[in-house]
């Protein structure tokens, strides 16, 4: 009788040890998964498929902020340093200090840079269009600023950077109109832009140029966009590719505009990147269409949200995947939900794959998980 229970004594502790040996296995290859998983960064994961990309600020390469962006990301965007206005303040003065930190920074962490943009009807310094005595220039004298803009700025960073967005913008909302009605357009006329184009690839022949816009998956803007670069295309002009936004939101775009748009500019032969993308929290196109009235930073990003937003990058994702031939590049416009460009137009807006705290959201998982 000892000895029948000795032996059941002996059997359930070697049971209890199997078992326990089985379970902490187990919690070891979990715990191994989510360790190899946090050290993976979206340019890992993607890697076969497209280049990843951020627009960032040089204040932000200088706080904890700039791990992230290094650990996730293969490439940069200057979110407004580049831009007429900031880097070319005044006919004969230039500021590169911004510009050169975040070169600067992609150097030395071995990223790609995009350049963005030469030719924009925001943004741009007043003088640009002034003549000595306050009149509107000539269409000779404009096109030569921008020739003498676009020349030295793409020949300082000429081998640093790889694309340009050259012109961005040039297409009106109205579906009756065709250009925006801009300084641009009223003194040269639609001109301006297959010049901008030639005065880039004069400047850099190996960068890789963009037009860029908004609302790219709405058909009537799509349409006259299509028209504009298969005609620049057509006529000779050095365009390489379609930079659509992507400033999305929960409702918008739909799987089938988002397909449609990627398969009509690359029937072109131009390649087609997602340039600026974030996914607002709230309904409605967000490109262009910024949110009045007051700021509110009380808003709550609400379980409702997060499921909505989950769900459209997991959609807009699938559909990148599946056209990993067609597009090269996706960038996000801006780093975490700790900072948005749409924070400013109303409301607080949580449109990012990061948090305030710089963690991966449930958005995340999803956008990694093919």
């Amino acid at each position: 009788m000892n000895s029948m229970k000795s032996y059941l004594l002996l059997l359930s502790t070697l049971c209890i040890a199997v078992l326990f040996s089985r379970c902490t296995g187990k919690m070891s290859a979990q715990n191994a998964t989510q360790s190899s998983r946090s050290t993976k960064g979206l340019k890992d994961y993607y890697k076969n498929y497209f280049t990843m990309g951020v627009a960032v600020s040089p204040r932000e390469l200088r706080t904890d902020a700039a791990k992230l962006v290094a650990e996730h990301f293969a490439s940069v965007t200057p979110e407004n340093a580049m831009k007429m206005g900031p880097i070319h303040p005044r006919e004969n003065e230039y500021f590169w200090s911004d510009a050169d930190t975040i070169v600067a920074f992609a150097k030395k962490n071995k990223m790609k840079v995009r350049g963005h943009t030469l030719v924009w009807h925001a943004q741009t310094p007043n003088w640009l269009f002034t003549g000595a005595n306050g009149d509107t220039v000539s269409k000779q004298l404009l096109l030569q600023r921008m020739k003498d803009h676009i020349t030295t700025v793409v020949n300082r960073y000429k081998g640093s950077i790889y694309a340009w967005d050259v012109v961005n913008e040039a297409i009106d909302d109205n579906n009756q109109l065709y250009l925006r009605n801009t300084a641009w357009y009223r003194i040269c006329g639609e001109e301006f832009i297959a010049k901008a184009f030639e005065y880039a690839h004069a400047a850099d022949p190996k960068a890789v140029l963009f037009y860029n816009d908004y609302n790219t998956e709405n058909p009537g803007k799509r349409d006259r966009i299509f028209k504009l670069v298969k005609g620049l295309k057509d006529a000779g002009v050095p365009i390489h590719g379609v930079g659509l936004q992507g400033h999305w939101s929960v409702n918008n775009p739909s799987r089938e505009e988002l397909e449609q748009s990627i398969k009509m500019f690359s029937s072109l032969g131009l390649q087609v990147q997602v340039t600026e993308l974030d996914v607002s929290v709230y309904a409605g196109r967000q490109g262009g269409q910024l949110i009045n009235g007051q700021r509110d930073t009380s808003s709550t990003f609400t379980a409702e949200m997060e499921q909505q937003q989950l769900e459209k990058y997991k959609m807009v994702f699938d559909v990148f995947r599946k056209y990993k031939k067609e597009l090269t590049g996706v960038t996000f416009w801006n780093i975490s939900d700790r900072y948005s460009w749409l924070d400013g137009r109303g409301r607080k807006n949580y449109p990012l794959l990061f948090d305030r705290n710089l963690q991966p959201k449930k958005a995340f998982w999803e956008v990694v998980n093919f």
